[in-house]
């Protein structure tokens, strides 16, 4: 059943009063439960889940995934199995509060694997789990009371199409109002997908084939699958059987390129991201590793470590990222300033009321959330995170509380671009923060990185509980029942991934090592690109504020920055004029960089897999091949992911847990 909408007509012409009065008779289904005790509870489980995955996925790509449409499939398709022994099946409006419990859980990710990272790596130190859970808590809490007061210009009365959220919503629909079939046909293929990757990924696993193979079975050694396949190649080389393959006379080893990765984890996420963004992630890579480094080498503008040889991470850091950084900034921040609707959208929704001066009821004001909550709320979660960043951060009071203004700004254009193309530019604006107070004040890594997870975090949470928001709109939800429903999920987010980032990423960590080298080690699985990034650009507004550029960046460094902001701008300017039909992202470029090589052939393998899946496939839309690898692309990728990032994580925690060092 089609979902009941305004016009653009419509849309256009009417009143805000008007709109909300024709939603409040035609949509709206007070009657119907929705944030239930069973909805919450399984958000909650749901979420806390999810949260673990995108911990997972983001400690190597960066980014965090949507979880939506796969709790929503879940939680869908867990209660038509229940209901066969009686228990009463999830209402349209139950499943949607439990997605809006999930998603808000599985957001709460995001400054971990970036700001905060950074922070310890530049600070060396550790920051406490129960710290930041809290900070985050506190910042995600001021994301909602941020949100809104914004949710009744850009949703109810804009119609902004917020186009994630807006997908949920007819999938919703879709689900409860036909047969079943579809649904339980995406949730076979999501738990189907899982289980493949799961046991692909427990063979990998070094650690649960010793805890198998040596201590359940008793064998006195062990085995398990390689991580690549070109992992027998070199074996062969050790033997001497083959020759050792060189750039510029360094190994291939020592520079981590991988082409035959076994990572099927990243291989879903880059079904999900398509053929463009992963294609250029490629081209970045091969550009850097395969032709600026080893020329870069050979003339000596990249001196190896003390020891003669080279790394991934050495190389990375002491020069690459540079150039990386700066075509991803500088793509960004093009694409943002380039969309001025967004800033007059975003700034179109501080106008108060309908916008016509006059007082009357408001027809919504039983189940909105009173803008009076945001009023009183706002400066005091203001204070009271400022209070945090100076108590363990080092960040100045005042610095702290004068970004509060900043980040409602910043959360304007942030909801306003989620709301028009469903992407949340966190990184670009993560750049206004880290500049302003590195200005400010540039001998204190702290106050910018610390401000810019602020600024982030509470931006980032305010777009993402109007992406929830939409599907509920859409399908006649209380609007206060979803804010309660997004801060259970924070709640749930909080105490799922903080915990489990210092079991996943500290529990090498000891007294007297380097906090990055225990996080992303030499060779390691993670390389936390997105940290890197923060850390690169906190060391660059230092060294440009503080006067040490010239120690920090050489001449060649300083030579590949300026053809990047070039490059970034040239390249993002044509990729808008041709509508995104221009086959290279600059931003997705630069990400190759920094990603890990193996993860970036992963992801194009999986991107390319799916694109010729829909060549072969997209003109029959009633075939068999149709139905499993486009009707279900996302739940295959999302269940590809899950179950790689569960079994992935089990094998961290046995090693911590049953068998720490062999």
């Amino acid at each position: 059943m089609a979902i009941e909408q305004l016009t653009p007509e419509q849309a256009r012409d009417w009143t805000a009063e008007e709109k909300d009065r024709w939603w409040l008779a035609k949509i709206y289904r007070g009657d119907m439960p929705q944030l239930t005790l069973r909805a919450g509870a399984t958000g909650f489980l749901l979420g806390g889940i999810l949260s673990a995955t995108n911990l997972y996925i983001g400690a190597k790509t960066g980014w965090t995934l949507g979880v939506g449409l796969t709790s929503v499939i879940l939680a869908y398709a867990s209660f038509r199995i229940l209901s066969k022994v009686g228990v009463r099946d999830l209402t349209i409006l139950e499943n949607n509060a439990a997605q809006s419990v999930a998603t808000a859980a599985g957001y709460m990710t995001g400054p971990l694997i970036s700001g905060m990272a950074a922070y310890m790596w530049i600070e060396n130190t550790i920051i406490p789990w129960w710290q930041m859970a809290a900070f985050n808590v506190v910042l995600s809490l001021l994301g909602v009371l941020v949100a809104f007061p914004m949710k009744r210009r850009f949703i109810n009365d804009e119609q902004l199409p917020f186009p994630e959220g807006q997908a949920c919503g007819v999938v919703l629909d879709t689900l409860y109002s036909g047969s079943g079939d579809s649904g339980m046909g995406q949730a076979r293929a999501l738990v189907t997908a899982g289980l493949l990757s799961g046991t692909l990924e427990a063979l990998k696993g070094e650690n649960l084939m010793r805890l198998l193979q040596e201590r359940l079975l008793g064998f006195t050694s062990s085995f398990h699958l390689p991580h690549a396949l070109d992992e027998w190649y070199y074996a062969l080389e050790k033997l001497g059987k083959v020759p050792m393959p060189t750039l510029a006379k360094v190994p291939l080893p020592q520079l981590g390129l991988t082409f035959l990765p076994l990572d099927i984890a990243m291989f879903g996420a880059g079904g999900l991201m398509g053929i463009r963004a992963a294609g250029s992630m490629l081209l970045g890579m091969l550009l850097n590793f395969g032709a600026i480094v080893p020329l870069m080498i050979a003339t000596g503008n990249l001196p190896p470590r003390a020891d003669g040889t080279y790394s991934r991470i050495h190389v990375v850091n002491t020069w690459s990222l540079w150039w990386g950084i700066t075509i991803m900034v500088v793509a960004s921040l093009v694409s943002l300033f380039a969309k001025p609707e967004v800033f007059t959208k975003a700034f179109e929704s501080l106008r108060g009321g309908y916008g016509d001066g006059k007082k009357r009821a408001d027809p919504l004001a039983a189940i909105e959330l009173p803008n009076l909550l945001s009023v009183i709320g706002i400066p005091i979660l203001g204070a009271v995170s400022a209070g945090m960043a100076q108590a363990w951060f080092g960040v100045p009071f005042l610095y702290g509380l004068s970004a509060v203004p900043l980040v409602a700004v910043l959360s304007l254009i942030a909801a306003s671009s989620t709301g028009l193309t469903s992407i949340t530019p966190t990184g670009s604006l993560s750049k206004i923060p880290q500049f302003i107070y590195g200005a400010l004040d540039p001998k204190h890594a702290p106050t910018n990185l610390m401000t810019g997870v602020m600024c982030v975090e509470v931006a980032s949470n305010a777009s993402n509980l109007l992406m929830d928001i939409k599907p509920g709109y859409m399908l006649g939800a209380k609007p206060r029942q979803q804010a309660v429903a997004h801060c259970i999920g924070i709640l749930a987010g909080a105490l799922a991934s903080a915990p489990l980032f210092n079991l996943l990423f500290l529990s090498d960590y000891r007294p007297g090592m380097r906090v990055q080298d225990a996080m992303a080690p030499e060779g390691g699985q993670f390389g936390f690109p997105s940290a890197l990034q923060w850390k690169g650009v906190s060391e660059l507004v230092s060294a440009v504020f503080g006067g040490d550029s010239g120690t920090l960046l050489t001449p060649s460094i300083k030579i590949s920055i300026a053809i990047a902001v070039v490059a970034g701008i040239v390249l993002e300017l044509v990729r808008m004029r041709s509508g995104g039909k221009f086959p290279l992202s600059p931003l997705s470029i630069g990400l190759g960089v920094v990603l890990t090589p193996d993860s970036v052939m992963a992801m194009f393998f999986g991107a390319l897999f799916f694109t010729v899946m829909k060549s072969i496939y997209g003109k029959s839309p009633e075939s068999a091949g149709h139905r499993l690898w486009i009707g279900s692309h996302e739940p295959i990728c999302a269940g590809l992911i899950a179950g790689a990032a569960l079994v992935g994580i089990s094998d961290i925690l046995v090693k911590v847990f049953l068998t720490p060092a062999a």
